[in-house]
């Protein structure tokens, strides 16, 4: 059986290398700004759904939380778990199936970490999981691109030259996913990734979330917790309660 574009382009060194920019003190804004809103008790336990190489997992840490990551990715926890300590801990694990049962206060799903599987069944299955992980009282935070900004701002080719490498990137929108595809030579081999992210807006989250059992709490437009507007906010940030 063939792997998902997710576990061959998330796996790669080449993912870490094209987005290495990514900005570390607006990711830790971000979480400031959410424990303002969420107030979490400071025995709080939570959950990073696909945490990658675990920046968000680490800097909640640092606040003294009860954390826990997952990723598919295995070379990203092989690279966490040097952070590990006794309250921080990284398991490869696919977010479509149940972790844990009634145990975090908190499950974090950050950076358009969703959307990247075939079906809508797929989808649920994993929001269903997000929810099960969760104490009856506990809260999913759903950080997801505004794919209306993006479409009617789309970048359809642009090339990029980081560390010697000139990755050619193009994006289109094919059966309602906005697709990218990464082509790059490295030591003389060619490479061609591609990326595909569901097309989802506010109307098919609150239809999914539903058929997972969770209600939106808040939505946001953008780091700063700001309200959402679907033309000009750069996020889709949703923080749900389970029904």
């Amino acid at each position: 059986m063939s792997k998902e574009w997710f576990q061959n382009w998330f796996n790669s060194p080449f993912y870490h290398i094209l987005y290495k920019q990514r900005d570390k003190e607006e990711a830790e804004l971000f979480i400031d700004n959410l424990c303002t809103y969420l107030e979490p008790d400071k025995n709080a336990t939570m959950l990073d759904i696909a945490c990658g190489k675990g920046r968000h997992s680490i800097y909640l840490n640092t606040k003294g939380y009860d954390v826990t990551g997952i990723d598919l990715a295995y070379n990203s926890i092989r690279f966490a778990k040097q952070f590990e300590n006794d309250k921080l801990h990284f398991f490869v694990h696919d977010m479509r199936r149940l972790f844990y049962i009634n145990y975090f206060d908190f499950a974090f799903n950050l950076f358009t970490s969703f959307g990247y599987f075939e079906t809508e069944k797929e989808h649920v299955n994993a929001l269903k999981a997000f929810s099960k992980a969760l104490k009856s009282d506990g809260k999913l935070i759903l950080d997801y691109m505004n794919s209306q900004k993006i479409i009617n701002n789309l970048v359809e080719e642009e090339s990029k030259t980081i560390e010697n490498i000139n990755f050619h990137i193009t994006r289109s929108v094919k059966n309602e996913k906005i697709v990218k595809t990464i082509n790059f030579t490295h030591d003389d081999k060619n490479y061609a990734f591609k990326e595909e992210v569901s097309d989802f807006k506010l109307a098919d989250f609150e239809r999914l979330f539903s058929l997972a059992g969770l209600k939106i709490e808040k939505l946001f437009g953008d780091y700063n917790l700001n309200d959402f507007n679907p033309d000009n906010s750069d996020r889709l940030i949703f923080v749900c309660n389970k029904i």
